[in-house]
C-alpha cells in the first residue's frame, strides 16, 4: 500500500469515527495534486457536512457534481446542504435535476420525501416515502425519529398507511 492510499484509508477511518479534524489532518498531508480525486474530495466534503458546515459542503458537492455528472452521491450531498442552510425549495429543484442513477437509490426516494414535507405537501412525501420504504425497509426506523418528518409520525408509525 502507497502512503497516499493509506492516507485516504486513515482519513476514511477517522471520517466513519466521526473524528473529523484527524481525517483532514491525514489528506492535508497528501501531495497536492492529490487533493482534486473524486474520492479525496468526497471525504473532504463528509467531514464539512460532520462539522456542519454547510456552505463550505455545499461548494464541494457542486464541485463533485460537476465532476462526476452521472454519479448520485455528489447531488445527494449537495442538495442536503441546501435544506440544512433552509434553503428546501433549491434542494429539492437540485435533487430532482440529478442523473438517472439517483432514482436507483432508496436515500433520493427518502430525501425527497423529506424535502417535501418540510414544505407542506404531505401527499407527495407520503408517496416518496414509501417508494423509499419499499427500496430499503430499514429506512422506516430512521423516518420515525427524523425530525424533518414530524408532521407525519402518526402516519409513518403505521405500516398500513406508508
Amino acid at each position: 500500500m502507497t502512503d497516499l492510499h493509506r492516507r485516504i484509508a486513515a482519513a476514511q477511518g477517522y471520517l466513519e469515527l466521526g473524528l473529523h479534524e484527524e481525517a483532514r489532518e491525514e489528506l492535508a498531508a497528501l501531495p497536492v495534486e492529490a487533493h482534486g480525486r473524486v474520492d479525496v474530495i468526497e471525504i473532504s466534503l463528509l467531514c464539512l457536512m460532520g462539522e456542519q458546515r454547510w456552505e463550505e459542503a455545499f461548494a464541494l458537492a457542486s464541485k463533485l457534481c460537476l465532476e462526476e455528472p452521472a454519479e448520485p452521491g455528489g447531488f445527494i450531498h449537495a442538495a442536503f446542504c441546501l435544506h440544512e442552510m433552509g434553503r428546501t425549495a433549491e434542494a429539492l429543484d437540485f435533487l430532482g435535476r440529478g442523473p438517472a442513477e439517483l432514482r436507483t437509490k432508496p436515500v433520493y426516494f427518502y430525501n425527497m420525501g423529506c424535502y417535501h414535507a418540510k414544505l407542506g405537501q404531505m401527499d407527495k412525501a407520503l408517496r416518496y416515502l414509501k417508494q423509499a420504504f419499499e427500496m430499503d425497509e430499514s429506512l422506516r426506523r430512521y423516518a420515525r425519529k427524523d425530525p424533518d418528518l414530524a408532521a407525519l409520525r402518526e402516519k409513518l408509525q403505521s405500516k398500513t398507511t406508508v
